[in-house]
């Protein structure tokens, strides 16, 4: 549905080392990026971008793709380490019967979550 997705943050160096730690687990790189601003993407296409300079939105949710549990597991490890809070481990949720999940907020109090909705392996 959507080509990319941008906010403003409150303080663009926090920010970036939190998302480019956070999302690098998930295959999603910085690609592009100027004094207060940055692209972030996969496979060369910017999809997220961010900066400061303008009002920061109230908390939003921002939900991105994972192929692999692990890979979800790995967000979260990151998440953390980058300086996000817990805001749900991962796991199976209520949303589906493959939905697994985890969720932190980011330095602005956006909920942040990584999701894979593929089975797991037998």
């Amino acid at each position: 549905m959507f080509d990319h997705i941008g906010l403003n943050v409150t303080d663009f160096a926090r920010s970036r080392d939190f998302y480019v730690r956070a999302l690098e687990p998930l295959g999603i790189v910085a690609l592009f990026g100027g004094e207060n601003w940055a692209m972030l993407g996969a496979n060369g296409k910017p999809q997220f971008w961010f900066g400061s300079g303008g009002a920061v939105p109230g908390p939003i949710h921002l939900a991105f793709k994972s192929e692999t549990w692990e890979q979800v597991d790995q967000f979260y490890a990151a998440a953390l380490a980058a300086g996000g809070r817990d805001n749900g481990p991962p796991g199976l949720r209520e949303y589906g019967p493959d939905y697994y999940a985890a969720f932190v907020i980011d330095p602005d109090g956006h909920n942040v979550e990584a999701v894979c909705r593929v089975p797991v392996a037998s």
